[in-house]
């Protein structure tokens, strides 16, 4: 259960608290330098912080009762050992997004909702000691020079950090929590993301090698749902995971992840996404991920999917199934300008069997809200056809989002593919309806 300290504004008792615990922690580091910390081990400094606490009752008259002592030195312990204020908010599974808008305003996403915290820094200068210790731990760097950075932490929860002067309140961070318990399809069903006949649909796909997009807004669920089909990928076969920074917790053996590199102080060195899909083609694969598709790199994604690599799959920030193919369109054209749009859809329209959409709802829940197939490649698009949708019909007094999940009954395409790969599945799927309430 998470801390009650996480859950209002800091109060004057509060802002005291914080005098004493940085008081205590000055004392600390001047007793013991950063790297004979890092020499010994935590009970040897709890037991050096628990000695400078009793000082600091006695000769400073500050009242303490036990509680406050143990309280006080797991906080500092924190500090020293993890990531200082953030680790309270990083033990509570409940919490889904940490969002630290300068050192005195932390705000973290509960269920779909923000809540503000009391959780603080020092100043600013702490924010951003904290930023440099996550982003050193995997050889990446925040300074004047690249006042911006993607990191990972060691659950593998995705970070983002933005210093001055591009952020004008200071240090600004954003974690995108990844649980030590990774979701899986039961909890999805349970959830209500998606419906029993919409995931046999998919897992089918996925064991059918068809080439799969999931699109979607931040947030809404994608990396989770990719995590969770790949449980349908035969064990046999060599996956390749591309990625700007590693999120993907596929649920195989066979794994070979590749996570690009930023440039180094110099401006050089640095390899990108598009790199790791060309290289990835020497590794024999049998599928290639890419986490996200944003740039270039869709252009080899769909080389790729087009030459013999099927059962690839990557996601696309998108607000729709049809936007998404404009996205990924716009993509292919940052790498090869000279390739006519008519020829872009057509491989686009190619290589790509289908696209599952999801969205995040008004009261926080993540839907897949379409299934659809691709149909053709028309003059000005991409011709689509929708096999399942998520139609919103109100809000219930509670302020869940009210609908239906619903079979459009239009008969796949892919049928038959799916049947020359020995998977079968029942008619009922493309006529089911469920009701949320």
């Amino acid at each position: 259960m998470a801390s009650s300290r996480v859950l209002t504004r800091p109060t004057s008792a509060a802002e005291r608290w914080l005098e004493i615990k940085n008081l205590i922690h000055q004392k600390l580091l001047s007793s013991l330098d950063t790297d004979t910390l890092k020499a010994i081990n935590k009970e040897q400094v709890r037991g050096q912080i628990g000695l400078t606490v009793e000082k600091l009752v006695i000769d400073e008259g500050i009242p303490m009762t036990l509680a406050e002592r143990e309280r006080i030195i797991e906080e500092i312990l924190d500090e020293v050992f993890g990531l200082g204020p953030l680790e309270p908010l990083l033990k509570d599974p409940a919490i889904s997004d940490i969002l630290v808008n300068g050192y005195d305003s932390v705000y973290v996403e509960r269920e779909g909702r923000l809540v503000e915290t009391n959780v603080r820094f020092r100043n600013a200068q702490h924010v951003r000691q904290i930023l440099e210790k996550i982003v050193s731990a995997v050889g990446r760097r925040i300074d004047d020079s690249s006042p911006i950075v993607d990191a990972r932490l060691k659950d593998g929860s995705r970070v983002n950090g933005i210093i001055p002067p591009l952020s004008l309140i200071g240090p600004v961070m954003s974690i995108r929590r990844f649980g030590a318990k990774l979701l899986a399809t039961e909890d999805l069903l349970k959830k209500d993301t998606l419906t029993p006949g919409m995931l046999d649909w998919l897992s089918a796909c996925v064991e059918a090698r068809l080439n799969i997009v999931i699109s979607g807004g931040s947030g809404s669920g994608k990396t989770t749902l990719l995590n969770a089909l790949s449980r349908y990928v035969p064990e046999e076969e060599r996956i390749v995971t591309i990625e700007d920074v590693a999120e993907l917790q596929l649920q195989q053996w066979h794994v070979v992840r590749l996570e690009t590199r930023p440039p180094n102080i110099e401006g050089a060195g640095a390899v990108t996404q598009r790199d790791l899909v060309i290289n990835s083609l020497r590794m024999r694969p049998d599928r290639i991920i890419v986490g996200e598709s944003r740039g270039p790199e869709a252009f080899d994604m769909l080389q790729a999917m087009n030459t013999g690599h099927d059962g690839s799959m990557t996601t696309v920030h998108a607000n729709s199934p049809r936007d998404a193919f404009s996205r990924l369109e716009t993509m292919v054209m940052m790498a090869s300008q000279h390739v006519p749009d008519r020829v872009i859809r057509q491989q686009l329209a190619s290589a790509i069997h289908l696209v599952v959409h999801l969205a995040r709802l008004l009261d926080g829940a993540r839907r897949v809200t379409s299934v659809s197939e691709v149909v053709a490649a028309r003059e000005d698009r991409v011709e689509l056809q929708e096999l399942f949708t998520f139609e919103r019909t109100g809000i219930a007094p509670s302020g869940r989002v009210q609908g239906r999940f619903r079979a459009t009954g239009a008969a796949p395409l892919a049928m038959e593919r799916l049947k020359a790969c020995g998977v079968h599945l029942a008619d009922a799927i493309f006529r089911e309806v469920k009701e949320i309430r």
